[in-house]
């Protein structure tokens, strides 16, 4: 996984990697969430299912916390479909402490009867399977999810995602007037999803809470790709 991770993906090698994890692959719900594979690398954002996804985890350590809450929201460049939405809270194998409640306002008495993560997943897998996967830092979705799939399943996860905190980065972070900032000591754009929504004018939602921050996600998305792409622009331009 790491070397692939680490390598450039052109417009085949996620097209590849799913196909030949789809031959590999042994877990049931894997093999049908590899089978579906990915639009073709040219294909315009217009025409791609999308599903905005966020987790809420314990800590950034994907080996020493947990996940506590899943939200996904399918959409489109038009619509967002919040009468597709989900949104699991989980029980994490790691205890809860009291930095992750007031972090989340998910308390002790709510994980304790819900369920693992492993119970849930082959319907997150569901959900998330033949559509495009858009995140807003994918160093939390990415690993976490990777890990989890990995103690409960025997196999890791991995399939593009794209990313609205890089896509920030590209407009606000590689201009060359970014450099004339930071030499002048003015602090650079902050990439946080709030204040990310606040450069398109969007309403402001309550944070860290995994379906509001997919509904979040989704919306930044869309005024990404109004403001600085095109619906024509194909998905290996936004994919990682």
């Amino acid at each position: 996984m790491t070397s692939f991770l680490t390598k450039r993906h052109d417009q085949t090698s996620w097209t590849d990697y799913m196909a030949s994890r789809a031959q590999i692959a042994r877990n049931p719900c894997l093999q049908r969430f590899y089978t579906a594979g990915v639009p073709d690398p040219r294909t315009p954002i217009r025409d791609v299912p999308l599903v905005a996804l966020d987790l809420e985890t314990t800590g950034l350590d994907a080996v020493r916390h947990g996940i506590v809450s899943v939200g996904a929201l399918p959409f489109t460049l038009q619509r967002i479909s919040l009468a597709q939405r989900h949104y699991w809270v989980v029980q994490p194998r790691q205890p809860l402490s009291e930095e992750s409640i007031t972090y989340h306002h998910i308390t002790h008495s709510e994980i304790e009867t819900a369920p693992d993560l492993g119970d849930i997943l082959a319907e997150l897998l569901e959900v998330l399977a033949g559509s495009l996967v858009v995140v807003h830092y994918r160093n939390i979705e990415r690993p976490f999810l990777d890990r989890a799939t990995r103690t409960r399943m025997g196999e890791n996860l991995l399939f593009p995602m794209i990313d609205t905190m890089q896509l920030e980065a590209r407009v606000h972070r590689k201009r060359r007037w970014a450099w004339l900032k930071r030499l002048s000591g003015r602090p650079s754009a902050s990439l946080r999803l709030a204040e990310s929504r606040e450069r398109y004018n969007l309403p402001f939602y309550t944070g860290h809470h995994a379906l509001l921050d997919a509904l979040a996600t989704a919306e930044l998305f869309q005024a990404q790709i109004a403001r600085h792409y095109s619906p024509h622009t194909p998905i290996s331009d936004l994919w990682c």
